[in-house]
């Protein structure tokens, strides 16, 4: 994982011979081992409960943007949270990385040691998300991390909070931590925990939320030491690995019932819709996905360059695998479908994913990469859409991408304040249902952060927050609403927005309508007439609204085999006009906005 030899595939498994036999399935009965995993998952969970209840900002407390997770002492995952993808994914990266750079040095782990970590060239999903890892001892040996991450409002970057959309390369977007021991057998590094707090805008926060990461992290290392009380250290760590066995064996025979071949997906994400050179905007991405057997290779070589001074591209092991594994995972073993399927190391033995060093999708160190989230986004919706060629009945449309606010300003008392607003997109419609309408997509999973936090906390006013209207992609099934937010600044302050979706709408599928771009509006500003998706550090003035508008999902179907019920319900609510049902769902409504029935049916017949 090292930034010279970067690996362009998933890690393959690895055992350890000292716990296991040639069958070890046969040392641990199945009641036993679904009760330990049942347990493990339980620590994560409390884990994540600690966590949200003594964070500080609000990304972690509302909209938790977080993970937690156990790994054994080879990095591999054992169980995880019910939290932010994103963040869960990229923690055996996150480890893994960690036990690199300690090799490189000479260090060890220690009883007692907390370790934090935040370098996307060793395993990071990007600089803001910050793993705090505690190593896990039993009778003197090292056996386990109990491990959180979280998104950091502000890291001390050369511009205030963490939507940077320009900035030169890795060392300019944060404070770098790579594997520094904060706490060292049980003894603060007061030097370190000094320094951290000196290079960052909000020391309070910030220092207030990797606080509450320590303290998670401790509570699940307890709670696992409490286990192996119970039922006996060895028997939980072969517990362990038959259930990372029992998760590769789920998933592998889902794939092996797939055709083997190899299915496409391509599109663009904006980049930077109003810069002069071409290179840095209409950023082409592409899904190569072969099925051989039981197994996967994603092949990501057709996608563009990286881009050397600008912070888009994405971190190869703690972005672009998370988001293919998260797609793959979710689409074969469905939970509507299947029994609880523990997400763990399991999971991806049966998926490889490659991509050439020095692409978008695969960068070369110092390359930025702080705004990897929308791109990283795309590549799931792409991964989405080639296994729609294979399995259309488990995806959905095209996906509306998010965006992503920085709001930051200076009191009158001469202190920083920040905050993110993550502004939602929405899902793509289903073989059986509508799409989802503003929420947060694919692998972000973030919950809406509520007004009255917002307004509470910080200089801000909410004062448009609604669905779009008449912008979904049409379909027998429609795709989901994104939203309208309307933020007005309370006090003179700076704007940074991080997005994606503004020039290229979600795919419909399946005879369905492509569904509708977002946009970006700051009021006051002369020319709107360029769609954009991203802003930099702009200055806004006490009263200046900025308005973020989220894509619309693509359709499912023919518009015209929509049920017209259904139609009459979206115009009841204010979602589409009488105008457009029937002009786009051939659908008439009569005065009172009733379905008139002889009159839809005509009118479905000429149209078809």
């Amino acid at each position: 994982m090292s930034r010279e030899s970067n690996p362009s595939q998933t890690v393959t498994e690895q055992t350890s011979p000292l716990l296991e036999s040639d069958d070890p399935e046969a040392e641990i009965d199945p009641i036993t081992r679904r009760i330990i995993g049942g347990s493990l998952i339980n620590i994560c969970d409390e884990m994540g409960h600690k966590l949200t209840r003594m964070s500080y900002s609000s990304i972690i407390r509302e909209s938790e943007d977080f993970g937690c997770a156990l790994l054994d002492e080879q990095g591999r995952q054992l169980c995880e949270t019910d939290s932010t993808p994103l963040q869960m994914g990229p923690i055996p990266a996150y480890v893994k990385g960690v036990i690199e750079l300690f090799e490189e040095r000479g260090e060890t782990f220690t009883d007692g040691d907390v370790i934090i970590h935040n370098d996307p060239y060793y395993g990071a999903s990007h600089a803001p998300d910050f793993a705090l890892i505690v190593p896990v001892f039993h009778d003197g040996e090292l056996t386990a991390f109990s491990v959180t991450t979280a998104h950091h409002l502000e890291i001390g970057a050369d511009k205030p909070g963490t939507c940077i959309i320009e900035t030169v390369d890795s060392y300019s977007e944060s404070i770098r931590l790579d594997a520094l021991k904060i706490v060292e057998g049980g003894e603060r590094n007061e030097t370190a925990w000094q320094m951290i707090a000196d290079n960052i805008r909000t020391p309070d926060m910030v220092m207030g939320d990797i606080e509450a990461q320590i303290s998670a992290a401790r509570v699940g290392a307890s709670r696992l030491n409490d286990l192996f009380d119970e039922h006996g250290h060895d028997t939980v760590k072969i517990a362990g690995q038959a259930l990372m066995r029992y998760s590769e064996r789920m998933l592998r025979t889902e794939i092996k019932d797939l055709p083997d071949g190899t299915y496409s997906a391509e599109g663009y994400i904006d980049g930077y819709l109003d810069s002069e050179n071409p290179a840095e905007k209409d950023i082409f991405l592409a899904v190569d996905l072969e099925i051989d057997g039981s197994e996967i290779s994603v092949d990501l070589s057709r996608c563009d360059d990286q881009l050397d001074n600008k912070p888009i591209n994405m971190p190869f092991a703690g972005t672009v695998i998370p988001a293919v594994l998260l797609v793959i995972r979710s689409t074969l073993l469905d939970t509507e479908s299947f029994e609880m399927v523990p997400q763990n190391d399991g999971i991806t033995r049966p998926v490889s994913v490659h991509a050439p060093k020095g692409s978008i999708a695969n960068p070369r160190f110092p390359a930025p990469t702080i705004a990897r989230f929308t791109p990283g986004n795309r590549i799931a919706d792409l991964t989405l859409k080639a296994l729609a060629e294979v399995v259309p009945e488990k995806v959905c449309a095209g996906v509306g991408n998010l965006k992503v606010a920085t709001t930051s300003g200076v009191t009158d008392d001469d202190e920083y304040w920040v905050y993110m607003d993550i502004s939602s997109g929405s899902y793509g419609a289903r073989p059986t249902k509508d799409g989802l309408d503003a929420v947060d997509t694919l692998y972000a999973n973030t919950r809406n952060n509520p007004i009255e936090d917002i307004e509470t906390h910080y200089p801000l006013r909410v004062s448009r927050y609604e669905l779009r209207e008449d912008q979904e992609g049409a379909g027998e099934y429609r795709g989901g609403y994104g939203p309208i937010r309307e933020l007005q600044y309370q006090s003179d302050g700076r704007l940074s927005i991080e997005g994606d979706g503004s020039k290229y709408p979600p795919w419909g599928f399946a005879g369905g309508e492509d569904g509708s771009p977002g946009a970006l509006l700051v009021e006051d500003e002369i020319d709107e007439s360029t769609p954009r998706s991203k802003l930099s550090n702009k200055p806004i003035s006490n009263g200046q609204r900025i308005t973020l508008i989220g894509p619309c999902g693509g359709g499912w179907g023919d518009p015209l085999d929509r049920p017209p019920e259904k139609v009459r319900e979206d115009v009841v609510d204010d979602l589409v006009s009488e105008e457009r049902a029937k002009d786009v769902y051939g659908v008439v409504l009569t005065e009172s906005q009733e379905v008139d029935l002889e009159a839809t049916t005509n009118l479905r017949d000429q149209k078809r």
